[in-house]
């Protein structure tokens, strides 16, 4: 490095000395730069204004996070649209007519009511369990693949197979009227549900994964029953009907839990995304089975075959258009917390 020379060194020196006199002398804060570009020609004004700032910082509201790429739909039967799907109907995609997913679910009223930046991939499939997530279902790609780095938005009903509700609606119905058949599976309910709680974790770990940034709404299942029944249904007695109720709930509680505590993780790390349950058990109260204007399907019989019909005890096309009211209202209000998404935004 080439020395100073002389005359240099004394400017500088000069300039220093100034500096400490000015200070002393309580000059204004304005004078200093002015010395410093008299002296050491540093820090002179150039004649061209602000560079420009940096681009802003934006915190997503839940509406903007949900909307910011592609909407997926997974889950069971309550999801795919099981009480409403029609056989002559138009599949919506590749094993729709295996999955049973009809345009009569929720989930093309979701999409209906908010513009997804990304579109929407409607996969549910009736009979899922939370394995079935990751093995998939009759030759099909595993619903848990569907989800990817785009997703913004994930809606999910998923454990009440896990649970075995469908052989345990089938033997309640199916014993003779004084039997207690359908209370006496309290145990190996209860024992299902319980183990649902982990391999729900291990779904909802993987659907993080696969999209950190994502809202992922969990749907609770409704009560299927009034909450205090006063006559047979379906050759449910009363007490059966309290019975399924209370299991009802105890596997929503199962499934509230899982996702409470999975979302209290990721706010306490300040992560991005959410996971958040809408609790639907009291969402059919004055149209349980049973009622004059139900929201859910009782018994359905195909006389033809003496075959039981898969839409028996999945909502109606009024239960389904109850569903989309509460998703929509979840996505509307978010988590009850700050989301910690974020963007940039041009100055």
């Amino acid at each position: 490095m080439a020395a100073l020379p002389w005359r240099r060194i004394i400017q500088i020196a000069a300039a220093a000395a100034a500096g400490v006199a000015l200070a002393v002398a309580g000059l204004p804060l304005g004078v200093y730069p002015k010395l410093t570009c008299a002296a050491l020609d540093v820090g002179c004004p150039t004649g061209k204004g602000p560079r420009g700032r940096l681009p802003e910082v934006i915190r997503l509201t839940p509406v903007q996070v949900a909307q910011s790429g592609t909407y997926v739909a997974l889950g069971d039967s309550y999801s795919s649209g099981e009480g409403v799907y029609e056989l002559d109907r138009q599949p919506l995609n590749d094993g729709a007519d295996r999955c049973h997913r009809a345009t009569g679910s929720y989930v093309p009223l979701v999409a209906q009511a908010y513009r997804f930046g990304g579109g929407t991939a409607f996969y549910a499939c009736s009979g899922a369990t939370t394995g079935q997530l990751f093995s998939g279902q009759y030759g099909q790609q595993p619903q848990i693949t569907r989800v990817g780095p785009s997703t913004s938005l994930v809606t999910l009903s998923i454990g009440g197979n896990d649970a075995g509700f469908t052989k345990v609606l089938t033997s309640c119905i199916a014993k003779l009227p004084w039997s207690s058949a359908c209370v006496d599976q309290d145990t190996a309910v209860s024992r299902r549900i319980d183990r649902l709680r982990p391999n729900l974790g291990k779904v909802l770990r993987e659907l993080r994964v696969r999209a950190p940034g994502a809202r992922i709404v969990v749907l609770g299942y409704p009560r299927p029953f009034p909450a205090q029944p006063i006559a047979s249904v379906d050759n449910l007695s009363a007490e059966d009907q309290r019975w399924i109720n209370d299991m009802t709930r105890r596997l929503n509680d199962t499934v509230r839990s899982v996702a409470a505590e999975f979302d209290r993780g990721i706010a306490a790390f300040g992560g991005a995304g959410s996971v958040e349950y809408v609790d639907a058990y009291e969402a059919f109260t004055g149209h349980e089975v049973g009622r004059p204007q139900p929201y859910l399907n009782g018994l359905h019989v195909d006389m033809d075959e003496l075959k039981v019909n898969a839409r028996s005890y999945h909502p109606t096309g009024d239960g389904y258009r109850r569903f989309a009211d509460l998703i929509t209202k979840q996505i509307a209000t978010g988590p009850g917390r700050s989301m910690n998404n974020f963007q940039l935004a041009n100055p």
